[in-house]
């Protein structure tokens, strides 16, 4: 599971106005057209689902459903993935 907070570089506990920051300054950096990286493209396509999922409140109400449910029912597999997913966001 892709951890969508930790993509934009947020809290779980951000609003609408964080996401929407975090959003421009992640695809800005993050757009194949800017970054040569050979994975740009798909971190780009990564902040963009982050964004389509957080900005709207009923998925982002839905995937935060689904993140406590799973943390609940297996913490070390999704705590691995969601360290995972940070530690490949900072590389």
């Amino acid at each position: 599971m892709t951890d969508h907070y930790t993509t934009l570089g947020l809290s779980s506990a951000a609003t609408l106005a964080d996401i929407k920051k975090s959003f421009r300054q992640k695809a800005s950096y993050w757009h194949p057209d800017k970054n040569a990286a050979p994975h740009a493209a798909a971190r780009f396509r990564a902040v963009q689902q982050a964004y389509e999922v957080l900005s709207d409140h009923d998925r982002r109400q839905a995937y935060d459903d689904n993140r406590r449910r799973n943390l609940l029912d297996s913490p070390l597999e999704t705590a691995q993935d969601i360290w995972q997913n940070y530690f490949n966001s900072l590389l």
